[in-house]
């Protein structure tokens, strides 16, 4: 008996260096999503002042052809970050780029993108607390999903594209849906 207590706290404390351990080999923007394989949640966003009033986005504007949503705001510095990128990826004309405005003033998300330019198919507003954003599962911006033919959630990017996450990550997963 008393053996066994002089061992539990040894037990303890393997177990929790274990999960130490194993906590320092994961990747921190590596968060996993219920909503991969899954529908694109039902939505129907109004549209960003300026954009025509039927630009919006709608869960029915992410079928027929793969697609690449991007969540921003204006109040989001990472977003200034990926920006030029997207303007790029938008003239490749490879993907549609569809934006979500989240939890922004929606003049505010307009003269944003004014001022940066507009690499978007169609924008919609999802103002606080971001019922749309919440659905997809978003913590926080940018966040972009991949969306296949059918609606379908296909894979899921926590923060900035960058040129190698573009090159290296999202486009052979672009490239393989449109087959």
């Amino acid at each position: 008996m008393r053996r066994a207590l002089f061992l539990l706290p040894v037990i303890v404390f393997g177990v929790m260096a274990a999960l130490f351990v194993k906590g320092l080999t994961m990747d921190p923007k590596v968060i996993p999503s219920v909503l991969i394989n899954r529908p694109v949640p039902e939505m129907s966003l109004a549209a960003l002042p300026g954009r025509g009033e039927n630009s919006g986005l709608a869960t029915k504007d992410l079928k027929g052809r793969v697609s690449l949503v991007n969540i921003y705001g204006s109040w989001c510095i990472a977003c200034v970050q990926e920006h030029p990128y997207l303007m790029e990826y938008k003239k490749q004309g490879i993907v549609p780029i569809h934006g979500i405005d989240w939890r922004d003033d929606p003049a505010l998300g307009a003269a944003w993108l004014k001022k940066h330019g507009d690499p978007y198919e169609r924008v919609g507003v999802d103002p606080a607390p971001g019922r749309a954003a919440v659905d997809f599962g978003v913590t926080g911006a940018p966040e972009s999903f991949i969306v296949d033919k059918d609606g379908i959630i296909r894979y899921k990017h926590i923060g900035p594209i960058s040129p190698e996450v573009w090159t290296k990550t999202l486009l052979p997963i672009i490239r393989e849906l449109q087959k």
